[in-house]
């Protein structure tokens, strides 16, 4: 069986690539574009943002909090985490909607999430890949971090131009480094011909999984989606 690369392999390209890219789709967005729905349930485009926002703010945290290690997630294993709360990700939702609603002119919630995009970057690539830093309760090395970061970052630009037909699609070394986290989760290259944007799509549940993919998939098709 052929062994997946792991994820943090070329981690730092592959966060300022979805980074830049999803800065690039904001940067261009008016105050009616950022009312259209987007592909995460419930929200709008701008409550996207705001919750990129945090996740680029959540970067800065982590990389100002050292942590002794070993490290106990690493670029995989940090969404094993994910998807057991549905409540409290209906909170979360919730409340980046109400935060993304203050804002009432776009342009500022725009003007924030490029200067806090911007400074995440900067900051990765300033900070040692093998160091460990601590965040949302566990242990990573920031070449993981960055990594995860960059895997969040290219989802949610497939879920922000769900309704921008015109928009850049996510950087191809972002979707890369979404196949390696996948196919990690997996524990196996997928048995299925998928582009990496539609591999990122049925592998955290924006999409679901036809007869014939559930088929080549085998009983690894019930795990799917692998984190959501």
């Amino acid at each position: 069986m052929t062994t997946p690369p792991h994820p943090r392999s070329g981690a730092a390209g592959a966060l300022r690539a979805a980074y830049q890219g999803f800065a690039a789709v904001v940067g261009g967005l008016g105050d009616e574009e950022s009312w259209a729905p987007s592909g995460c349930t419930g929200w709008a485009v701008r409550d996207l943002v705001f919750h990129c926002v945090g996740d680029a703010r959540r970067a800065l945290v982590a990389l100002h909090t050292p942590a002794e290690g070993p490290p106990d997630r690493d670029a995989v294993t940090y969404w094993r985490d994910w998807g057991d709360d549905p409540v409290g990700a209906a909170d979360g939702r919730r409340f980046d909607r109400v935060a993304a609603s203050m804002f009432l002119d776009f342009r500022q919630l725009r003007a924030l999430y490029l200067e806090t995009a911007a400074a995440t970057v900067r900051a990765t690539a300033a900070t040692p890949s093998d160091r460990c830093v601590a965040t949302q309760g566990h242990v990573l090395t920031v070449g993981d971090l960055m990594a995860t970061l960059a895997v969040e970052a290219a989802v949610h630009h497939l879920d922000l131009v769900v309704h921008l037909p015109d928009a850049p699609r996510p950087a191809p070394a972002a979707l890369t480094t979404v196949r390696a986290t996948l196919d990690g989760l997996l524990g196996r290259p997928a048995p299925v011909e998928w582009t990496d944007e539609h591999y990122a799509r049925v592998g955290t549940g924006r999409a679901p999984l036809t007869d014939a993919e559930r088929a080549a998939l085998g009983a690894d098709a019930d795990r799917f989606p692998l984190f959501s």
